[in-house]
């Protein structure tokens, strides 16, 4: 089997591209965020304190480069599928990883001492991102009916580059309010109403092809409400209304619990699918605490509960359904079957307790121990399964057809 790895099977498909870049970029991000807070939590070693801020690198690499190249590798995947075209030829792909690859090694260079690295990476994140939306921008109007899935996630892409824009500007010397725009930008311009629109599509379909009896719930006007209460949670932020941000959270807490409780199979259900719906659980979670937090503010003036409530977004949310969505990719499109397997039950069970960990840090006395702690456990838990996807991206498939 090692003797049938080979790299230049990571060209054969977009997924197989961007996901295993996905993969590399997540675990070097953690590697230096997690030795970052180690140093600072225990002064033990000595780490490059970077210009950012380490908390906004963190941020920006997160967002727009490890997240981004998991969904630039499902979108370049799905979208000609979901509207009857033709694949992507290997030319209109490659140079998206070479960008957001390139991109995350340049800045995390630059977070270790090599100061241009930060102008590099966001440069060429930039022209991979870019790259990604002139290939995927003509099927819009290629398609012969409207598919409005893809529209919304490319109004995500959209907002996104913007974000991209925003720091591209601080990292020129703008001013701060830029890099925190685009970290705001990142979380609920690009980042959720991409995940949303995707469980609004697929989570449903995924459960009517394997639940006898299962209807399929997904209107419309669920997603467009979905949308305009992030856009409204993310104007509010930029402004800095915070006691006012229960006004969208609040309806989102009740929208996402809906959507929690409409799509849920009763019944036996495969594992795979059980971890999708376990995953968006965190939804309505994240959103019960940014409602609590807004209004506390509202009532007291303290800003409690510091970055729980987005801690339960990303690492709670984002973070299962990442694990799980990539991995019922990876499993169908490498001929295997569509099966948690082993490394995927660990790393998403050992996820849901760094979600656990890193919420609870903000409550801990000795805080940035705990958020080393977690950093640490990110780690250990996606570890195992990032190797057994590196394999399966550098072989053949299972079932011998192309791809």
């Amino acid at each position: 089997m090692a003797d049938a790895l080979s790299p230049r099977l990571l060209a054969r498909a977009p997924h197989r591209l961007m996901f295993f870049i996905g993969a590399s970029n997540v675990l070097l991000a953690m590697l230096w965020w997690a030795a970052w807070l180690a140093s600072s939590a225990t002064g033990r070693f000595a780490m490059p304190q970077p210009q950012p801020y380490a908390g906004w690198l963190h941020a920006f690499v997160m967002q727009y480069q490890m997240l981004a190249s998991f969904v630039f590798g499902f979108l370049l995947t799905v979208f000609p599928r979901w509207m009857g075209l033709h694949e992507f030829e290997r030319w209109r792909y490659a140079p998206v990883g070479v960008g957001l690859f390139g991109g995350q090694i340049a800045t995390l260079l630059g977070a270790m001492g090599w100061h241009a690295g930060i102008v590099v990476g966001v440069f060429m994140t930039l022209g991979g991102w870019i790259a990604a939306m002139v290939t995927l921008a003509p099927l819009l109007w290629r398609e012969r009916g409207t598919t409005w899935h893809a529209r919304s996630c490319f109004a995500a892409l959209s907002l996104g580059l913007l974000g991209l824009v925003a720091w591209a500007a601080f990292v020129l010397g703008a001013r701060p309010i830029w890099a925190f725009a685009s970290i705001k930008l990142g979380s609920f311009g690009l980042l959720l109403p991409m995940y949303l629109t995707v469980a609004h599509r697929m989570f449903p379909f995924f459960a009517g092809n394997v639940v006898p009896g299962y209807t399929p719930w997904r209107p419309l006007w669920i997603l467009g409400a979905l949308w305009a209460l992030a856009l409204l949670h993310l104007g509010m932020e930029l402004t800095h209304a915070y006691g006012w941000l229960w006004l969208a959270d609040v309806p989102l807490f009740v929208l996402a619990g809906t959507l929690c409780v409409r799509w849920w199979p009763s019944g036996p259900k495969p594992a795979l699918l059980t971890v999708l719906f376990l995953g968006l659980a965190w939804l309505p979670i994240a959103f019960l605490l940014y409602a609590t937090q807004s209004l506390a503010y509202l009532l007291t003036g303290i800003y409690q509960l510091g970055r729980a409530p987005a801690h339960a977004l990303f690492v709670g949310f984002f973070g299962s359904v990442l694990v799980a969505m990539v991995t019922r990719v990876t499993q169908g499109h490498s001929g295997r079957a569509l099966v948690m397997t082993p490394t995927a039950w660990f790393a998403f069970v050992a996820i849901q307790l760094v979600a656990l960990l890193r919420v609870g840090a903000e409550f801990a006395a000795d805080g940035m121990r705990w958020q080393a702690i977690a950093a640490i456990g990110w780690l250990v838990a996606l570890l195992p399964w990032v190797a057994r996807l590196g394999g399966i991206y550098l072989s053949p498939r299972k079932d011998g057809k192309p791809g």
